[in-house]
């Protein structure tokens, strides 16, 4: 009998040998704990490691992993070796030691895989990296200001468009109109108006392909190949192709943090066109992604609670009061960013929200072997190329720190009519005690436009509508995202507005 003729039973038992042969040189050749390195957590599950577990449920796991083993340890992710910092305190140890614990090269990779542009690579584009980052003084100071009033603007103009189309009670559903509302006033706000009579029908086209990319970034960020992901890959190259020169030389009123992007993109000839409409794009993202569900939430918890709804509405009726301005669709409404700053019960409830919504994880790459110094003469060995991470969610859920954490308080930012910035964790003052736009250098460079595209567009619909749930169900985080952001819903839900009365 020839090898052509072996029964399929033995061609069976020969792969599921060689598997399991596979699987012992994997688990042989994993990695063990050095003196000096934290407890490592391997997992069983060659190259996978803890990754189907972290995933499921990260601040289940990570909790877990603490009362085991401590407020250090290393767990083995999808090949990656990743050293949780637990301890708050620590946390600074980590942020301010940018020499040998690096964060643009790791994001750099990141994103150039995501949206299809090339690495920012030194010699290749030289100095790109920094000039780009030069420009987000456009979303700082004056020029914040100037972007912001854009912004309130393009906000009124679209709650006024959706005011011609209420008469009485219009229903919605509620993530669907938060994006609507968001993805076409920043849009607008960015890259200008689409000049085209049909204009909001283009950015709801660039809206809903948006979404389906959206959909596919967590796969993305695991390193999963697009080709994988269905008609990702093309669903992001229609996007970019959007984004194309000739394409947003038609659109008019642009912003001036865009402007200089594509001034600085034009003086690189080795990026080509489709590279920067990529660029473009990614910006987007960056400026949308987050933001979004950020605002879903924010506007969620205030109809799930009246009196943080009443509360916040009658400092919003106040400051139009004592400033003289009318409200309703017909008035525009100006703020400075003095008033936008001084709406304490707006921002605590803004901040709750974010506490109780967003999973981001700040990742660090070690640049080479070294001790890590730690208070209290604590000393961690790492080693090149390992990971090391801040989860703030565990902070944020801390009950040590938040009393009954897991309750929404929408004045739990306020002390004696102020904003309330110290909080405790056993007896000790935190210097980080809210995180959901990261930390240090990979701070958001966008937070302080972000919180001021919140807060409008809470304004402007507490004080042209009335506003109630139109569904009582409960709404929980999707989990999906653990560590890349703000979390989604795991369902929409119904909502329904009216116009307010102007007596009221």
């Amino acid at each position: 009998m020839g090898p052509d003729t072996l029964p399929l039973g033995t061609y069976g038992g020969a792969a599921a040998a060689a598997a399991l042969l596979l699987w012992a040189v994997c688990v042989l050749c994993r990695r063990r704990r050095k003196t000096g390195e934290p407890p490592l957590i391997n997992g069983w599950i060659p190259y996978l490691g803890k990754a189907l577990i972290f995933r499921k449920d990260a601040y289940k796991f990570l909790l877990d992993q603490q009362k085991k083993f401590g407020d250090i340890f290393t767990v083995h992710i999808a090949g990656r070796y990743i050293t949780f910092i637990m301890d708050p305190f620590q946390y600074v140890y980590v942020i301010r030691n940018s020499k040998q614990l690096e964060f643009h090269e790791f994001a750099n990779k990141m994103a150039s895989k995501t949206f299809d542009y090339p690495a920012l690579s030194k010699g290749k584009f030289p100095e790109l990296k920094e000039n780009l980052h030069r420009i987000y003084q456009y979303l700082q100071g004056k020029p914040l200001d100037i972007i912001s009033d854009h912004m309130m603007k393009n906000l009124q103009d679209i709650f006024e468009w959706k005011c011609s189309q209420a008469t009485d009670w219009e229903t919605e559903k509620m993530y669907k109109f938060c994006c609507s509302v968001m993805f076409e006033a920043s849009f607008v706000t960015l890259y200008g108006r689409v000049p085209a009579a049909d204009g909001h029908k283009v950015i709801s086209e660039i809206r809903d392909k948006f979404i389906k990319f959206d959909a596919s970034f967590p796969y993305l960020a695991a390193n999963i190949p697009i080709e994988l992901l269905g008609a990702t890959k093309k669903v992001r190259k229609e996007l970019i192709h959007h984004f194309l020169l000739q394409n947003m030389t038609k659109w008019l009123g642009g912003s001036k943090v865009v402007q200089a992007r594509q001034d600085i993109f034009e003086k690189y000839e080795l990026l080509g066109d489709y590279d920067k409409a990529a660029h473009h794009f990614a910006f987007l993202w960056a400026s949308v992604g987050n933001t979004i569900p950020a605002t879903f939430w924010a506007m969620y918890y205030l109809l799930r609670h009246p009196e943080a709804l009443a509360a916040v509405r009658d400092e919003i009726d106040h400051l139009l009061q004592s400033t003289g301005q009318k409200r309703g669709p017909t008035y525009n409404i100006h703020l400075t960013r003095e008033q936008l700053d001084n709406l304490v019960y707006l921002e605590s409830a803004l901040n709750e929200s974010l506490r109780m919504c967003s999973s981001s994880m700040n990742i660090r790459i070690s640049q080479e072997d070294f001790v890590l110094k730690l208070e209290g003469n604590q000393e961690v060995v790492l080693r090149k190329g390992d990971w090391i991470a801040l989860y703030p969610q565990i902070l944020h859920m801390d009950p040590e720190v938040y009393e009954d954490p897991k309750e929404y308080k929408f004045d739990r930012y306020i002390e004696n009519g102020k904003k309330k910035t110290t909080f405790y964790k056993a007896g000790r003052k935190l210097k980080y005690f809210l995180m959901p736009f990261g930390s240090g250098i990979s701070m958001c460079p966008g937070r302080f436009l972000a919180m001021n595209e919140m807060k409008m567009f809470l304004f402007i619909l507490l004080s042209h509508f009335d506003v109630e749930l139109a569904e009582n169900k409960a709404v929980r985080l999707d989990n999906s995202r653990m560590g890349l952001g703000i979390l989604l819903p795991d369902v929409d839900i119904a909502f329904r507005y009216k116009l307010r009365s102007l007596r009221n």
